[in-house]
């Protein structure tokens, strides 16, 4: 690493999508590419008991705190070191306990589900203004849970520094572009430039 760059954070906590668990191919492609920074794959405790709908919030952002907690003591890195982030519910939870104060360094936000589909009314942004680390939104510009318009109209209220990633033709999953959304993922948490659009392959 060059002395102009400067890694973003010194341990990195993915969570899932709500559909999904700790071995969804973006996470895993995520941890491989970022190697040797220190990553842990949670999964949520509905998830661990077999059960297929979400725990309530309180549940899920408590998980993330205990695994946040898990991952500093387990990497020996300081709290306001880790970097925490997911896909989809998994980042929005990581996104909401940070703003109710767990110490982070940076935001990986990958489809942040901005509001259900086809209801652009029922938005998910009231903590959105409390963040102020470094956040990468990388999101398919044809996702229904927001568009791009949106979510750089709604996270313009972050504080902190705001990195934007559009992949072309891409809903809420970016099927078989996990590689290059990891590589992504790696150059923002390394300090080196990012595209503003992941074209199609």
């Amino acid at each position: 690493m060059s002395p102009s760059t400067k890694r973003r954070c010194d341990a990195l906590l993915l969570a899932p999508g709500a559909g999904s668990d700790r071995n969804h191919p973006t996470s895993v492609a995520i941890e491989e590419r970022v190697a040797p920074l220190p990553v842990a794959r949670m999964d949520f405790p509905y998830r661990k008991a077999g059960r297929r709908a979400p725990d309530r919030p309180p549940v899920l952002l408590d998980a993330v705190r205990q695994e946040a907690a898990a991952l500093v003591a387990s990497a020996g890195v300081r709290a306001s070191r880790l970097g925490l982030g997911g896909r989809s519910m998994g980042g929005r939870m990581c996104s909401m306990a940070v703003a109710d104060g767990l110490p982070a360094a940076a935001l990986v936000l990958l489809s942040y589900p901005l509001h259900p589909p086809g209801k652009p009314d029922q938005l998910r942004v009231d903590h959105l203004p409390a963040l102020s680390q470094p956040c990468l939104f990388v999101s398919g510009t044809k996702d229904p849970f927001g568009t791009p318009a949106e979510l750089e109209k709604h996270a313009a209220v972050i504080t902190g520094p705001v990195t934007f990633v559009w992949v072309d033709g891409a809903g809420h999953d970016w099927k078989r572009r996990d590689d290059a959304v990891a590589e992504v993922v790696a150059d923002w948490l390394a300090g080196r430039p990012v595209p503003e659009l992941l074209a199609r392959s």
